[in-house]
């Protein structure tokens, strides 16, 4: 038969996608230990995560865990810094710092051929970090630089006040770090919160191609950890009510705006057509406001709306950097074309578009055994397993219009909306 190759083949989305999920083992101290196994694939991939504790030190000094983590790496009792960045390198290997609000950690990038050289070392950073006096300096130096930077940046900035609009400037999330919290910090500080908050409650993810020696020998490196009691303190967030926070800026010749409001977690059954919608309003590079706001208008380069993910919830945001003094002009061009969607047919050309978008964007998710654990991570952290991307499919491939704006009347109106601009206004 004879290939016409002026047509490209025809595109179904798929009735169902089969996801293998990481084998589970617990280790004779209790850590979890995930494995994604990766057949053919020299490359392994080992992560070890912890939940940042807030301590009443973390509390009292903010910048502690970044800190300390970026520490870990400027030497341990047996290798200066220096020689341990040749050890990795000679070894192909990459050491990795996780940090963020919620959880931290170390990850390393080898290969099956030299991991039982590296695991060692690897190991004996969670353990043997020795925080040399000259290396903090640099490190402090160079994070005062950042701050001092960020904050002529309005984009960045416009990040820490929507951050701090969202969970109130008295929550841990919202806090704006500055050149103070640098300078409180000291070396006594991060040897302290190394032994006291760091090793708690860890959880290893693995991919490899690995043998069962060879694991066994990874779950036999993490066994022994000194791990600390779990100290979860709880930072409710108050009731938000809708806010706007402006900073001029007037040497900038931008401004960036954010809008944001708390949505519902990955685990809430109006998720999926709230996830849908917004990809529709500003979740890709044809959405409503790609159209409107940089297409018809030229207010900006791009401009993109998504869902993330932070205290156990999701949150709704837009962000843009636009031409200087139209801020206030493109945050009610967003809400023009929200209202839009709620009360004018979309066309089911449109429709059909996100639907073929979104199944080939979540189908190209998997394509790697790395990419699998990455995206198994997503959900176990929110309580989840890997139904919630079968459950995602079928709704992709079976909604309907009338989905979306039920959920769109719902969640999008100005109730608890935080507005931010910065720069020229």
């Amino acid at each position: 038969m004879k290939v016409n190759r002026s047509q490209a083949p025809g595109y179904q989305i798929p009735d169902q996608i089969t996801l293998t999920p990481p084998e589970y083992r617990t280790l004779s101290n209790g850590i979890p230990l995930y494995f994604m196994p990766s057949p053919n694939i020299l490359a392994v991939k080992i992560e070890v995560i912890f939940p940042v504790q807030y301590t009443e030190a973390v509390l009292d000094k903010p910048l502690l865990p970044f800190f300390m983590l970026h520490m870990i790496l400027e030497g341990t009792k047996d290798l200066k810094s220096d020689a341990l960045d040749d050890f990795f390198d000679f070894h192909g290997s990459e050491v990795e710092v996780v940090s963020g609000y919620e959880r931290q950690g170390l990850s390393l990038l080898t290969t099956q051929k030299h991991l039982k050289a590296v695991l060692p070392v690897f190991r004996t950073l969670f353990t043997a970090a020795t925080f040399p006096e000259k290396s903090l300096v640099k490190k402090k130096s160079q994070k005062k630089l950042s701050i001092g930077i960020q904050k002529e940046q309005t984009s960045a900035r416009a990040n820490q006040l929507i951050r701090s609009g969202l969970f109130g400037k008295d929550h841990p999330f919202g806090h704006q770090a500055n050149e103070n919290d640098v300078d409180a910090i000291n070396r006594e500080d991060l040897i302290a919160y190394y032994k006291n908050g760091f090793l708690s409650s860890p959880q290893l993810f693995v991919t490899g191609n690995l043998s069962d020696m060879e694991l066994q020998a990874i779950a036999e490196s993490f066994d022994n950890l000194p791990l600390i009691a779990e100290k979860m303190d709880f930072f409710p967030i108050s009731p938000i009510t809708q806010s706007r926070q402006i900073e001029h800026k007037p040497e900038a010749l931008q401004s960036s705006i954010r809008i944001g409001k708390w949505m519902v977690p990955l685990s809430h059954p109006d998720y999926l057509a709230l996830s849908v919608f917004n990809t529709l309003l500003g979740g890709y590079f044809g959405s409503r406001l790609i159209k409107n706001i940089r297409e018809e208008k030229g207010y900006t380069y791009g401009i993109n709306s998504f869902l993330g993910s932070l205290n156990g919830s999701n949150y709704w945001m837009v962000a843009a950097d636009v031409k200087g003094g139209y801020g206030e002009e493109v945050i009610q061009e967003v809400y023009k074309e929200i209202q839009r969607l709620k009360q004018e047919p979309v066309p089911e050309e449109e429709i059909e578009i996100i639907r073929n978008y979104l199944a080939g964007n979540l189908l190209a998710n998997f394509s790697s055994p790395f990419d699998l654990m990455s995206h198994f991570q997503q959900v176990h952290f929110q309580g989840l397993d890997f139904s919630f991307y079968t459950r995602q499919l079928d709704f992709i491939r079976k909604f309907e219009e009338k989905d979306l704006v039920e959920k769109a009347d719902k969640y999008f109106g100005l109730e608890g909306m935080q507005e931010v601009i910065t720069g020229m206004v």
